[in-house]
């Protein structure tokens, strides 16, 4: 089984993300349009049996949007959410620095939460209980899995994935607006990393 990890579509981002109700922009739509297209075309390819998604707006969207061209219903997953930025989420990144001036993920240390939301650590814990899980469940699936998600998810993956050992302050993989990573369950490597060829036509 190979699950298919896909990040949702351009989001404004004049706005700060994580759990932040806000919508794709236009370009993320067509950008969703795009993937959909491809996915529909390539069907035998990917032979795609389920589509999971994080329950937010932007991811929602891109997933509906591939649902609708795949004819296969969209199930809604929280627990692959982005990180919880608490009292900034969908906040204008204006108005964030003026309210919480030097705040942002990657000066957090790792137990430190956003107000009213997660640490680093928090994020990567559920982010790790939510795969292990993931995978022990799915992995006798026929058919693959497209999970549409958030680029920190995906982050985290890699690193389990390759064993690196993740830091809010570390390093992070090239994770585009819908990109596709595939992860083969059986050998646990990715097998395509951040394909992003069909949004350039």
């Amino acid at each position: 089984m190979k699950i298919i990890f896909v990040r949702h579509g351009k989001d404004d981002d004049r706005y700060r993300g994580g759990w932040s109700n806000l919508d794709l922009i236009p370009e993320g739509r067509e950008q969703a349009q795009k993937l959909a297209k491809h996915l529909n075309e390539n069907k035998a390819d990917y032979n795609i049996s389920c589509i999971i998604s994080s329950d937010l707006p932007r991811t929602m969207t891109t997933a509906n949007i591939v649902s609708d061209k795949l004819e296969l219903p969209v199930l809604k997953e929280a627990r692959i959410r982005e990180t919880n930025n608490g009292d900034l989420a969908g906040m204008l990144n204006d108005e964030a620095l003026i309210k919480y001036p030097g705040l942002f993920f990657s000066l957090l240390k790792m137990d430190e939460p956003y107000p009213n939301g997660e640490s680093p650590n928090d994020f990567y814990i559920r982010i790790k209980i939510w795969f292990e899980s993931f995978i022990a469940e799915h992995r006798n699936l026929n058919g693959n899995i497209l999970v549409v998600t958030h680029s920190g998810v995906i982050n985290v993956i890699y690193h389990i994935v390759k064993n690196i050992e993740w830091s809010n302050k570390g390093s992070s993989f090239k994770i585009s607006n819908c990109s596709i990573h595939i992860l083969n369950t059986e050998t646990m490597t990715f097998e395509i990393e951040n394909k992003v060829d069909y949004l350039l036509n």
